[in-house]
Protein backbone atom coordinates (compact mmCIF):
# COMPACT_ATOMS: atom_id res chain seq x y z
CA UNK A 1 0.00 0.00 0.00
CA UNK A 2 1.29 3.30 -0.56
CA UNK A 3 1.68 5.69 2.03
CA UNK A 4 -1.05 8.17 2.03
CA UNK A 5 -0.29 11.53 3.32
CA UNK A 6 -2.75 14.51 3.89
CA UNK A 7 -1.93 18.14 1.97
CA UNK A 8 1.12 19.65 3.56
CA UNK A 9 2.89 22.59 2.25
CA UNK A 10 6.90 23.81 2.19
CA UNK A 11 9.10 26.83 1.73
CA UNK A 12 8.26 26.37 -2.13
CA UNK A 13 5.17 27.30 -1.87
CA UNK A 14 3.66 30.66 -2.88
CA UNK A 15 -0.09 29.98 -1.84
CA UNK A 16 -1.23 27.81 0.92
CA UNK A 17 -4.80 27.36 0.98
CA UNK A 18 -6.43 25.75 4.21
CA UNK A 19 -9.83 24.63 4.45
CA UNK A 20 -11.19 27.34 2.57
CA UNK A 21 -15.14 28.10 3.12
CA UNK A 22 -17.14 30.20 1.39
CA UNK A 23 -21.32 29.92 1.78
CA UNK A 24 -23.66 32.49 0.39
CA UNK A 25 -26.68 33.57 2.55
CA UNK A 26 -30.04 33.11 1.10
CA UNK A 27 -32.59 35.78 2.72
CA UNK A 28 -36.36 35.09 2.40
CA UNK A 29 -39.22 36.76 4.42
CA UNK A 30 -40.22 40.53 5.17
CA UNK A 31 -37.07 40.19 7.99
CA UNK A 32 -35.19 38.95 5.23
CA UNK A 33 -33.85 36.17 7.49
CA UNK A 34 -31.10 33.45 6.46
CA UNK A 35 -33.10 30.40 5.62
CA UNK A 36 -29.93 28.36 3.38
CA UNK A 37 -26.80 28.71 2.46
CA UNK A 38 -25.25 28.28 -0.47
CA UNK A 39 -21.82 26.17 -0.02
CA UNK A 40 -20.28 27.20 -2.97
CA UNK A 41 -16.63 26.35 -1.28
CA UNK A 42 -16.76 23.98 1.39
CA UNK A 43 -13.40 23.15 2.61
CA UNK A 44 -10.94 23.19 -0.15
CA UNK A 45 -7.37 23.24 0.52
CA UNK A 46 -4.65 23.14 -2.40
CA UNK A 47 -0.67 24.83 -2.62
CA UNK A 48 0.66 26.50 -5.55
CA UNK A 49 4.40 26.40 -5.73
CA UNK A 50 6.60 29.86 -6.85
CA UNK A 51 6.86 30.30 -10.75
CA UNK A 52 4.04 27.22 -11.31
CA UNK A 53 0.44 27.49 -12.73
CA UNK A 54 -2.12 24.90 -11.05
CA UNK A 55 -4.96 25.03 -13.32
CA UNK A 56 -8.47 24.68 -11.48
CA UNK A 57 -11.16 22.87 -13.34
CA UNK A 58 -14.62 21.44 -13.05
CA UNK A 59 -18.39 22.30 -14.48
CA UNK A 60 -19.96 25.73 -14.36
CA UNK A 61 -20.99 26.35 -10.84
CA UNK A 62 -18.64 24.00 -8.82
CA UNK A 63 -16.94 26.91 -7.36
CA UNK A 64 -13.88 27.81 -9.31
CA UNK A 65 -14.27 31.34 -9.40
CA UNK A 66 -15.66 31.99 -6.28
CA UNK A 67 -11.91 29.77 -4.79
CA UNK A 68 -10.09 32.86 -6.51
CA UNK A 69 -11.69 35.80 -5.33
CA UNK A 70 -11.94 34.66 -1.89
CA UNK A 71 -8.43 34.28 -2.19
CA UNK A 72 -7.93 37.73 -3.17
CA UNK A 73 -10.38 38.85 -0.66
CA UNK A 74 -12.44 40.61 -3.47
CA UNK A 75 -15.46 38.60 -1.61
CA UNK A 76 -15.20 37.33 2.30
CA UNK A 77 -14.52 34.24 3.32
CA UNK A 78 -17.00 31.93 5.79
CA UNK A 79 -13.60 30.14 7.31
CA UNK A 80 -10.69 28.87 6.40
CA UNK A 81 -7.35 30.45 5.84
CA UNK A 82 -5.19 31.66 2.59
CA UNK A 83 -1.51 31.81 3.34
CA UNK A 84 0.02 34.15 0.45
CA UNK A 85 4.29 33.97 1.28
CA UNK A 86 3.74 32.84 5.05
CA UNK A 87 1.35 35.52 5.60
CA UNK A 88 -2.04 35.20 6.48
CA UNK A 89 -4.58 37.02 4.02
CA UNK A 90 -7.58 36.86 6.26
CA UNK A 91 -6.43 38.48 8.62
CA UNK A 92 -4.58 41.58 7.32
CA UNK A 93 -5.38 45.02 8.08
CA UNK A 94 -6.74 47.39 5.79
CA UNK A 95 -3.33 49.24 5.15
CA UNK A 96 -1.70 45.83 5.03
CA UNK A 97 -3.82 44.66 2.53
CA UNK A 98 -3.64 47.40 -0.03
CA UNK A 99 0.32 46.51 0.22
CA UNK A 100 -0.56 43.13 -0.24
CA UNK A 101 -2.69 43.71 -3.00
CA UNK A 102 0.59 44.88 -5.34
CA UNK A 103 1.50 41.33 -5.11
CA UNK A 104 -1.43 39.26 -5.97
CA UNK A 105 -3.76 40.57 -8.93
CA UNK A 106 -6.45 38.96 -11.47
CA UNK A 107 -7.53 38.90 -15.02
CA UNK A 108 -10.74 39.06 -15.22
CA UNK A 109 -13.15 36.31 -17.42
CA UNK A 110 -14.62 39.57 -19.39
CA UNK A 111 -12.90 42.04 -20.39
CA UNK A 112 -14.68 44.56 -21.72
CA UNK A 113 -16.75 44.46 -18.26
CA UNK A 114 -13.80 44.90 -16.28
CA UNK A 115 -12.97 48.50 -17.83
CA UNK A 116 -13.93 51.31 -17.32
CA UNK A 117 -15.84 52.61 -20.66
CA UNK A 118 -15.11 56.30 -20.19
CA UNK A 119 -11.37 56.18 -19.64
CA UNK A 120 -8.62 55.60 -22.17
CA UNK A 121 -6.77 52.49 -21.47
CA UNK A 122 -3.81 53.94 -20.50
CA UNK A 123 -5.26 55.03 -17.85
CA UNK A 124 -7.15 51.90 -16.99
CA UNK A 125 -3.55 50.46 -16.79
CA UNK A 126 -1.89 53.24 -14.71
CA UNK A 127 -4.70 53.64 -12.28
CA UNK A 128 -3.08 50.68 -10.21
CA UNK A 129 0.03 53.32 -10.08
CA UNK A 130 -1.63 56.08 -8.79
CA UNK A 131 -4.01 54.50 -6.27
CA UNK A 132 -0.60 53.62 -5.01
CA UNK A 133 1.38 56.76 -5.53
CA UNK A 134 4.43 54.91 -7.26
CA UNK A 135 6.35 57.25 -10.10
CA UNK A 136 5.64 60.22 -11.30
CA UNK A 137 3.56 60.95 -13.67
CA UNK A 138 6.06 60.59 -17.13
CA UNK A 139 7.20 57.57 -15.13
CA UNK A 140 3.57 56.33 -14.80
CA UNK A 141 3.18 57.03 -18.82
CA UNK A 142 6.62 55.52 -19.89
CA UNK A 143 5.27 52.29 -17.19
CA UNK A 144 1.98 51.85 -19.46
CA UNK A 145 3.63 52.02 -22.92
CA UNK A 146 6.29 49.54 -21.66
CA UNK A 147 3.40 47.01 -20.41
CA UNK A 148 1.11 47.62 -24.05
CA UNK A 149 4.35 46.42 -25.77
CA UNK A 150 4.79 43.32 -23.50
CA UNK A 151 1.26 42.40 -24.64
CA UNK A 152 2.55 43.17 -28.13
CA UNK A 153 0.08 46.14 -28.33
CA UNK A 154 1.27 49.55 -29.73
CA UNK A 155 2.27 52.89 -28.22
CA UNK A 156 -1.05 54.48 -29.44
CA UNK A 157 -3.35 52.27 -28.32
CA UNK A 158 -2.76 53.66 -24.58
CA UNK A 159 -4.75 56.65 -26.05
CA UNK A 160 -7.78 54.69 -27.02
CA UNK A 161 -11.30 53.31 -25.52
CA UNK A 162 -12.04 50.05 -24.69
CA UNK A 163 -14.61 49.80 -27.45
CA UNK A 164 -12.21 50.48 -30.14
CA UNK A 165 -10.15 47.14 -29.57
CA UNK A 166 -10.93 43.38 -30.45
CA UNK A 167 -12.07 41.00 -27.54
CA UNK A 168 -8.41 39.59 -27.59
CA UNK A 169 -7.06 42.95 -27.55
CA UNK A 170 -9.07 43.73 -24.45
CA UNK A 171 -8.09 40.87 -22.38
CA UNK A 172 -4.24 41.37 -23.58
CA UNK A 173 -5.42 45.26 -21.81
CA UNK A 174 -6.42 43.37 -18.91
CA UNK A 175 -3.13 41.48 -18.68
CA UNK A 176 -1.29 44.72 -18.46
CA UNK A 177 -3.47 46.30 -16.00
CA UNK A 178 -2.54 43.32 -13.89
CA UNK A 179 1.01 43.43 -14.54
CA UNK A 180 1.33 47.39 -13.45
CA UNK A 181 2.32 46.81 -10.03
CA UNK A 182 4.84 43.85 -10.74
CA UNK A 183 2.60 40.87 -9.08
CA UNK A 184 3.93 37.65 -7.80
CA UNK A 185 0.43 36.41 -8.39
CA UNK A 186 -2.31 36.47 -10.87
CA UNK A 187 -5.49 34.61 -11.09
CA UNK A 188 -6.74 34.35 -14.37
CA UNK A 189 -10.33 34.01 -14.29
CA UNK A 190 -11.11 31.70 -17.42
CA UNK A 191 -9.01 34.53 -19.43
CA UNK A 192 -9.96 32.91 -23.14
CA UNK A 193 -13.30 31.14 -22.67
CA UNK A 194 -14.45 34.09 -24.68
CA UNK A 195 -12.15 34.36 -27.29
CA UNK A 196 -12.04 32.78 -30.84
CA UNK A 197 -9.32 29.80 -30.87
CA UNK A 198 -6.51 31.20 -32.68
CA UNK A 199 -7.05 34.59 -30.56
CA UNK A 200 -7.18 32.24 -27.30
CA UNK A 201 -3.71 30.82 -28.18
CA UNK A 202 -2.09 34.12 -28.29
CA UNK A 203 -3.43 35.28 -25.33
CA UNK A 204 -1.89 32.21 -23.28
CA UNK A 205 1.31 32.45 -25.15
CA UNK A 206 1.59 35.88 -24.07
CA UNK A 207 0.91 34.39 -20.83
CA UNK A 208 3.68 32.24 -20.82
CA UNK A 209 6.51 34.16 -22.26
CA UNK A 210 5.59 36.39 -18.95
CA UNK A 211 5.39 34.32 -16.51
CA UNK A 212 8.79 32.61 -17.83
CA UNK A 213 10.38 36.40 -18.06
CA UNK A 214 8.86 37.55 -14.68
CA UNK A 215 8.74 34.33 -12.64
CA UNK A 216 4.99 34.48 -12.12
CA UNK A 217 2.78 32.02 -10.47
CA UNK A 218 -0.72 31.63 -11.82
CA UNK A 219 -3.93 30.04 -10.66
CA UNK A 220 -5.41 29.94 -14.07
CA UNK A 221 -9.54 28.58 -13.76
CA UNK A 222 -11.36 27.07 -16.90
CA UNK A 223 -13.66 24.68 -17.96
CA UNK A 224 -11.58 24.04 -21.38
CA UNK A 225 -9.21 21.26 -20.45
CA UNK A 226 -7.44 21.40 -23.75
CA UNK A 227 -6.18 25.17 -22.49
CA UNK A 228 -5.64 24.09 -19.10
CA UNK A 229 -3.32 21.15 -20.72
CA UNK A 230 -1.19 23.54 -22.84
CA UNK A 231 -0.64 26.12 -19.68
CA UNK A 232 -1.12 24.51 -16.30
CA UNK A 233 2.35 22.66 -14.53
CA UNK A 234 -0.25 20.82 -12.32
CA UNK A 235 -4.07 20.36 -12.42
CA UNK A 236 -6.48 20.76 -9.99
CA UNK A 237 -11.04 19.34 -10.07
CA UNK A 238 -13.12 20.76 -8.03
CA UNK A 239 -16.87 19.00 -8.07
CA UNK A 240 -19.74 21.04 -6.44
CA UNK A 241 -17.51 22.93 -3.99
CA UNK A 242 -15.48 20.05 -3.15
CA UNK A 243 -11.66 19.03 -4.17
CA UNK A 244 -11.88 16.24 -6.26
CA UNK A 245 -8.58 15.42 -7.49
CA UNK A 246 -5.26 17.33 -7.71
CA UNK A 247 -1.69 15.95 -9.44
CA UNK A 248 0.55 17.32 -11.93
CA UNK A 249 -0.46 17.97 -15.64
CA UNK A 250 0.69 14.64 -17.24
CA UNK A 251 -0.76 12.47 -14.90
CA UNK A 252 -4.24 14.33 -14.58
CA UNK A 253 -5.02 13.60 -18.41
CA UNK A 254 -2.89 10.30 -18.71
CA UNK A 255 -4.39 8.46 -15.35
CA UNK A 256 -6.93 10.20 -13.49
CA UNK A 257 -8.24 8.24 -10.68
CA UNK A 258 -10.99 10.09 -9.66
CA UNK A 259 -14.16 8.63 -11.64
CA UNK A 260 -15.05 12.31 -12.41
CA UNK A 261 -11.96 12.92 -13.50
CA UNK A 262 -11.97 9.87 -16.06
CA UNK A 263 -15.47 11.25 -17.11
CA UNK A 264 -13.99 15.21 -18.24
CA UNK A 265 -11.19 13.36 -19.72
CA UNK A 266 -13.00 11.19 -21.79
CA UNK A 267 -15.03 14.49 -23.02
CA UNK A 268 -12.02 16.24 -24.63
CA UNK A 269 -12.44 16.33 -28.67
CA UNK A 270 -9.28 14.36 -30.50
CA UNK A 271 -8.42 16.66 -33.67
CA UNK A 272 -7.73 13.46 -35.43
CA UNK A 273 -10.71 11.79 -36.82
CA UNK A 274 -9.12 8.51 -37.57
CA UNK A 275 -8.31 8.11 -33.34
CA UNK A 276 -11.98 9.11 -32.47
CA UNK A 277 -12.65 5.40 -31.77
CA UNK A 278 -9.82 5.07 -29.60
CA UNK A 279 -11.21 6.34 -26.01
CA UNK A 280 -14.49 5.62 -24.47
CA UNK A 281 -16.72 8.23 -24.09
CA UNK A 282 -18.21 7.75 -20.50
CA UNK A 283 -21.18 9.54 -19.97
CA UNK A 284 -22.55 11.04 -16.66
CA UNK A 285 -26.27 9.83 -15.99
CA UNK A 286 -28.52 12.76 -14.10
CA UNK A 287 -27.81 16.41 -12.59
CA UNK A 288 -25.27 17.98 -11.00
CA UNK A 289 -27.18 18.11 -7.01
CA UNK A 290 -27.97 21.88 -5.62
CA UNK A 291 -25.10 23.12 -3.44
CA UNK A 292 -27.76 24.62 -1.33
CA UNK A 293 -28.22 21.00 -0.67
CA UNK A 294 -25.48 19.18 -0.99
CA UNK A 295 -26.02 15.14 -1.10
CA UNK A 296 -24.15 13.57 1.92
CA UNK A 297 -21.08 11.54 1.39
CA UNK A 298 -19.23 11.84 -1.45
CA UNK A 299 -20.93 14.94 -3.28
CA UNK A 300 -20.28 12.59 -6.53
CA UNK A 301 -21.76 9.56 -5.65
CA UNK A 302 -25.46 10.08 -7.53
CA UNK A 303 -23.68 10.18 -10.60
CA UNK A 304 -20.95 7.82 -9.88
CA UNK A 305 -20.72 4.28 -11.50
CA UNK A 306 -18.36 2.84 -9.22
CA UNK A 307 -20.41 4.49 -5.89
CA UNK A 308 -20.20 1.81 -3.00
CA UNK A 309 -23.89 1.37 -1.32
CA UNK A 310 -23.34 2.29 2.47
CA UNK A 311 -19.92 4.16 2.07
CA UNK A 312 -20.27 6.42 -0.37
CA UNK A 313 -23.30 7.49 0.62
CA UNK A 314 -22.85 7.87 4.11
CA UNK A 315 -19.66 9.05 4.74
CA UNK A 316 -17.32 11.47 3.15
CA UNK A 317 -14.02 10.72 1.80
CA UNK A 318 -10.78 12.44 2.63
CA UNK A 319 -8.98 14.33 0.21
CA UNK A 320 -5.31 12.63 0.40
CA UNK A 321 -1.57 11.79 -1.19
CA UNK A 322 -1.79 8.37 -2.87
CA UNK A 323 2.10 9.27 -4.19
CA UNK A 324 4.04 12.02 -6.34
CA UNK A 325 1.03 14.63 -5.21
CA UNK A 326 -1.72 12.89 -6.47
CA UNK A 327 -4.62 13.79 -3.96
CA UNK A 328 -7.62 12.14 -4.45
CA UNK A 329 -11.11 12.49 -2.56
CA UNK A 330 -12.76 8.82 -3.03
CA UNK A 331 -13.73 5.60 -1.55
CA UNK A 332 -12.79 3.25 -4.19
CA UNK A 333 -9.29 4.76 -4.68
CA UNK A 334 -8.95 4.49 -0.84
CA UNK A 335 -10.04 0.57 -1.31
CA UNK A 336 -7.96 -0.29 -4.53
CA UNK A 337 -4.93 1.05 -2.37
CA UNK A 338 -5.54 -1.26 0.29
CA UNK A 339 -7.79 -0.11 2.53
CA UNK A 340 -10.73 -2.40 4.34
CA UNK A 341 -13.72 -1.84 5.78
Amino acid sequence: MAEVKTNTHTNDDLIVVKDLVKYFPIRSGFFQRVTAQVKAVDGVSFTIKRGETLGLVGESGCGKTTVGRTILRLIPHTSGQVLFDGRDVFSLRPRELKEMRKEMQIVFQDPFSSLDPRMPVGESIMEGLVVHRIGTPQERWERVIELLRRVNLEDFHAKRYPHEFSGGQRQRIGIARALALDPKFIVADEPVSALDVSVQAQVLNILMDLQEQLGLTYLFIAHNLSVVEHISSRVAVMYLGKMAELADRMTIFEEPLHPYTQALMSAIPIPDPRKAGSRARIILEGDVPSPINPPPGCRFHPRCRYAIPGLCDKEEPEFKDYGNGHFVACWRVEKEAGWNK
